[in-house]
């Protein structure tokens, strides 16, 4: 596998994390255009991903201890952020699911892997976490859905997203075949909830220029770049860059959805990006 340097891992997550951005707003377009819902979104997500991953792969994906665990972390945490939006609206269980992963990350990376979180890194995730709460605090203050079990779901869905990245820190000489083999089995642990939810979408011009879109950009470019990403960079840096997600999907919004931003939440999207800016500016290699 070609070495990756630290300044092009930290171009990588930044890449993956402008593309997971998009996610959103393409799997809401699908949920109105392709009659899906969201766990058939993310079925075909993960097979479409998979399948263009696959097409430029030239060795075959080899089911192993590590492609099951990965899979199985990706399908839990997909999952479980489903469950928190249908408990506690979509607000609350972005703000817990992202706020919750980093700081997950940034635990199991200190007493798990035994790596060091350096004062620019405590410094970026405090301004990322406040960032983060600007952007997305005062919508979910006024949901009216705080259920516990929501809470207990997003923080689950946080857990899951951690443990693949920690995971995936450590086991990163085949960061592709990873890529590959997660998405797959992620498939095949949705695919269950997918049948009893509907997995047939309605075919239309729209419908499959927004599969391939969510199967290309957000979902096989962004974790292929994601896993080659975490070869050379710390798992704390990677997650932390990858809140970026926050204020694309945010800036989306506003621009396809005509939603509005307060001036606090703009406050948030730049604080947001200035946290991933002095990382990605001063990234170290693990």
């Amino acid at each position: 596998m070609t070495h990756v340097s630290a300044r092009r891992g930290t171009l990588y997550v930044c890449v993956a994390a402008t593309a997971w951005g998009t996610g959103g707003a393409a799997g809401s377009l699908l949920f109105e255009t392709g009659g899906l819902g969201p766990v058939g979104v993310s079925l075909w997500r993960y097979l479409l991903g998979a399948a263009f991953l696959l097409a430029l792969r030239p060795s075959p994906v080899r089911l192993n201890r590590r492609v099951l665990v990965v899979g199985a972390g990706m399908a839990v945490y997909q999952t479980a952020y489903f469950a928190a939006i249908a408990h506690s609206g979509v607000a609350v269980a972005t703000v817990v699911t992202m706020g919750a992963t980093p700081v997950f990350t940034a635990l199991g990376s200190r007493f798990l892997l035994r790596e060091p979180l350096g004062r620019v890194a405590r410094a970026a995730l405090a301004a990322a976490l406040i960032g983060l709460v600007l952007l997305t605090g005062e919508t979910a203050l006024q949901s009216r859905s705080h259920s516990i079990t929501g809470i207990a779901a997003a923080l689950a869905s946080a857990a899951g997203y951690a443990g693949v990245t920690l995971f995936s820190r450590v086991h990163k000489d085949d960061s592709q075949g990873t890529a590959v083999g997660g998405l797959l089995v992620g498939a095949a642990c949705l695919a269950p909830f997918a049948l009893v939810e509907g997995v047939v979408p309605e075919v239309s011009a729209a419908s499959v220029a927004l599969l391939l879109y969510l199967g290309a950009v957000p979902t096989a470019l962004a974790y292929g770049l994601f896993f080659r990403a975490l070869t050379a960079l710390r798992a704390t840096t990677v997650s932390i860059i990858s809140l970026g997600e926050a204020v694309g999907a945010a800036v989306l919004g506003v621009v396809l959805f005509g939603e509005q931003l307060t001036p606090l939440a703009w406050s948030g999207c730049v604080l947001l990006l200035a946290a991933v800016a002095v990382l990605a500016l001063g990234s170290e290699a693990g």
